[in-house]
């Protein structure tokens, strides 16, 4: 089910069929390279499951970004719920196969994903929390209208929060 649609991409809601396609990133170790570690096909079921948990309670999840033209699976990208300093944040998240890195397809989506966490969701503040070495996913935050906000550990790991607020 087509969530979002951009110049080049249809954002759509993951589902169990597309583990086989999040194992192009979770298995990945230079795609994975920020993360603590690659994923498991158990990891990606998980994966999945919080999502569907998420479009059910939230409204928003990761979805999943497929080129329009022919259908192939560019990555994920969507809004999902974070706890960030004890405080409940909504935060744009973007992770491609490594093939389509470079091409503006994560600010493509990130920016769609913006306008709908607050066109449709109506929020008022998006994040994204970045490893502090993750150069290019600094890139595409600035590139969607965020900024700085503040340095912060999440689960251990030295995260970088920019965010951006709805602009009235």
């Amino acid at each position: 089910m087509t969530v979002i649609e951009t110049e080049r991409l249809i954002l759509r809601k993951m589902d169990f069929r597309d583990e086989d396609n999040l194992m192009k990133i979770f298995s990945d170790p230079i795609a994975m390279r920020f993360y603590p570690s690659t994923k498991t096909r158990e990891d990606a079921k998980k994966w999945i499951q919080w999502n569907l948990n998420n479009y059910e309670k939230h409204s928003a999840g990761l979805w999943i970004c497929e080129f329009k033209e022919n259908g192939d699976f560019v990555g994920m990208c969507g809004i999902v719920p974070q706890i960030v300093d004890e405080q409940h944040e909504m935060e744009i998240g973007y992770l491609l196969v490594r093939e389509h890195w470079g091409k503006g397809l994560a600010t493509e989506a990130a920016k769609a994903s913006r306008d709908f966490g607050f066109n449709v969701l109506k929020l008022n503040r998006l994040i994204s929390m970045i490893y502090k070495l993750n150069t290019p996913s600094i890139r595409v935050a600035e590139r969607v209208g965020m900024t700085f906000d503040k340095e912060t550990l999440i689960r251990g790991r030295e995260t970088l929060v920019y965010s951006i607020e709805k602009s009235v």
